[in-house]
Parts: structure tokens; C-alpha cells; sequence
């Protein structure tokens, strides 16, 4: 049996979850903000511990991450649309 063969499936999320969403972007000082603006509009608040940032080398480029409790495929697919419609957002995982 070659890997070809094998019916592939993407993993199933278990609904509600602990969901990790990083969003990279430009440092600036409203990007968390920004961030958590898009977020809280589709999530329930999110307490301080569950927000984590980092800027990159040189401070250019800033990556949030937010633990959000998920409730579904849509919930997030509208978190991920909404957060590249940001202009200061580059990257969402």
C-alpha cells in the first residue's frame, strides 16, 4: 500500500474547546487591541493569562496569541476572515 492509497482526513475538533488562534502582524501600539477587538466580538471575553505576545527581532512584527474557548467551525472561520481583513494583520494560524 502506497501513502497515496491511504484516505486521508483532516483531524475533527471536539466543539466546545480550548482553541489557540496566532496572529502575526505589524508592531504597533493598537495592534493587540486591534486583535482582541475581532476576537471578543465572536468569543467570549478572554481572561489576561490566555493572551500571550512576542515581537520579533528587530520589533517590527509583533505574533499574539489568544486561547479562545471554541463553539464551532463557523466561530472560527469568521474570527480567521475578519482578522486578515485587518490591514495590520499578515498572518492568522
Amino acid at each position: 500500500m502506497r501513502f497515496t492509497d491511504i484516505d486521508q482526513e483532516a483531524p475533527k475538533i471536539e466543539f466546545p474547546c480550548d482553541y489557540p488562534i496566532k496572529v502575526m502582524g505589524i508592531a504597533s501600539e493598537g495592534f493587540q487591541a486591534e486583535v482582541m477587538e475581532v476576537i471578543h466580538r465572536h468569543a467570549s471575553p478572554v481572561p489576561e493569562d490566555r493572551i500571550s505576545e512576542r515581537a520579533s527581532a528587530r520589533g517590527n512584527y509583533l505574533s499574539i496569541t489568544v486561547v479562545i474557548e471554541a463553539t464551532g467551525e463557523a466561530q472560527l472561520a469568521s474570527i480567521f476572515r475578519e482578522l486578515m481583513d485587518q490591514a495590520s494583520v499578515k498572518i492568522v494560524l
